[in-house]
């Protein structure tokens, strides 16, 4: 059930909020909310807690005080409300947005199947999910 306080407390964005300012000590929410412009330092509460979403234009600065990618806090943001038109509008014509982190997974594959294309066999998809334990 969605609270009516707490709309957004269970979406990705939240969890990875709350996670990510707990990696980052000794760095305070409070120089978090700072670095990334907003005015007032509860209003990153609000976000952590799901009290209120992360307004798009935001996600490039808090991104950079979050030190994440900022296509994948877009991501995060963008599926904050499940039904948004617009939100589904804009990740229907981006597409699968590939964060910087990918690109360099991807960079490796091509160079060490030396640019050949592979397919993903089952082989390689059982080895891959290996690395994340799945």
């Amino acid at each position: 059930m969605i609270s009516r306080t707490k709309p957004h407390a269970d979406t990705r964005l939240a969890r990875f909020l709350q996670k990510r300012i707990l990696e980052l000590k000794p760095k305070t929410q409070g120089e978090i909310a700072f670095e990334a412009g907003f005015v007032n330092a509860n209003v990153l509460a609000m976000i952590k807690s799901g009290a209120t979403k992360l307004p798009v234009d935001r996600v490039p600065a808090l991104a950079k005080a979050l030190a994440c990618d900022p296509a994948w806090l877009l991501r995060l943001a963008l599926e904050q409300e499940p039904g948004d038109t617009t939100a589904a509008a804009l990740m229907e014509i981006m597409g699968a947005t590939v964060t910087r982190n990918e690109i360099a997974w991807l960079t490796e594959i091509r160079d060490a199947s030396g640019n050949s294309d592979p397919s993903l066999t089952s082989r390689a998809r059982s080895a891959l999910r290996a690395i994340f334990g799945k």
